[in-house]
């Protein structure tokens, strides 16, 4: 949702940006309705600066407690995209940038912003959560066997939802009757398309199966 000082109670669903796109340069364009009070606002302000935050929540695409992975908060100056033909187009030029979600929390500088490359599973990782939620449950409760929780017995397998994958691993919450917790499992090199995942998610699956026949209630 794009925030922007004075139109605070202006109605959400119209401050969504229906699509976006990160130019080269780090520039982000955002489509609204041409009725946006977003539009209105930027085309009102003509060259004068007019200040506008992107608020960004990332949420788990399978069905899991607490499913907000992280949010993120882009700041910068909003204009009409002079560029495009299609009404509606406002661009925001980045001024700086904060993330706050499952690995941390940190600031993003408008550089850092412009160099980041999408990860090669972004796309596909929704699909392949649910994929993995619907079709592997078997073997995503064996990856509990590869965490150390000192007793040698894993904590808790009632539950093993995939909670986010990238192209350096897989991270998994499971849940039981003594409590949940999260669990990251590395990928021994990052996988760069479906087909090495694909490979990776085979050895970390035959990792945890060797595990669990090794384990003590073998």
């Amino acid at each position: 949702m794009l925030v922007i000082p004075g139109l605070d109670l202006a109605e959400q669903h119209l401050m969504m940006p229906v699509e976006r796109v990160v130019e080269a340069e780090g520039d982000v364009l955002l489509l609204f309705p041409p009725d946006s009070p977003a539009v209105r606002a930027a085309t009102h302000a003509e060259d004068d600066e007019l200040t506008a935050v992107l608020e960004i929540t990332d949420v788990a695409p399978v069905a899991v407690p607490h499913r907000i992975r992280g949010r993120a908060w882009v700041a910068g100056w909003l204009t009409k995209a002079r560029d495009r033909t299609r009404p509606g187009w406002l661009r925001l030029e980045i001024g700086e940038g904060s993330v706050d979600d499952l690995w941390g929390a940190e600031h993003v500088e408008p550089d850092e912003f412009a160099a980041a490359r999408p990860d090669p599973l972004a796309v596909h990782e929704a699909e392949l959560l649910q994929h993995l939620a619907s079709a592997h449950d078997d073997q995503l409760s064996w990856l509990c066997a590869l965490v150390d929780d000192g007793t040698g017995r894993c904590p808790a397998a009632d539950d093993a939802v995939p909670l986010a994958l990238d192209r350096y691993g897989l991270r998994m919450r499971f849940a039981g009757r003594g409590g949940g917790f999260d669990a990251r499992f590395e990928f021994p090199v990052p996988v760069a398309g479906i087909d090495d995942l694909r490979r990776s998610m085979h050895a970390l699956f035959d990792a945890a199966h060797a595990a669990r026949q090794d384990g003590p209630d073998a």
